[in-house]
């Protein structure tokens, strides 16, 4: 199906380049699993409606990157960018799912690998230039 002799898939291209207004990667390292929720927040006036989408879903409850991208039929990386400018806003953060608060610790009290997987990942997002340390195998 074509709209003035572009492709939707044409369409689609240039509406999410200018969603993300040329930008190709976020700011912030956000997985696909990465859980957010609203913060105290707002987004700035110029930002994409995408981004009120995105805030409304929060709202409703903590959703995952994925989750947000196919909730409002955008790629993947686009919404990583809307995320990142909501973070930086305070509009969003990234949120310790109730998996990981609830089975914090294992029966002995130490924490769980689930807990410091968590963790790692959150710092390695705060500090993406800090010195990496090996994986255990």
């Amino acid at each position: 199906m074509t709209t003035h002799g572009r492709t939707a898939e044409e369409l689609m291209f240039v509406r999410t380049y200018t969603l993300t207004r040329g930008r190709t990667k976020p700011r912030h390292l956000l997985a696909l699993d990465t859980v957010l929720d609203a913060g105290p927040g707002r987004p700035g006036p110029a930002q994409a409606e995408e981004c009120t989408q995105i805030l409304a879903l929060c709202r409703e409850q903590r959703r995952s990157v994925t989750e947000l991208a196919g909730r409002i039929g955008r790629p993947v990386t686009a919404v990583k960018i809307l995320v990142s400018d909501l973070l930086d806003a305070d509009a969003l953060i990234v949120s310790v799912t109730d998996a990981y608060a609830a089975s914090g610790t294992d029966a002995d009290g130490r924490p769980t690998t689930h807990l410091l997987a968590a963790l790692s990942v959150g710092l390695k997002r705060k500090w993406p230039d800090a010195i990496a340390y090996p994986q255990a195998g």
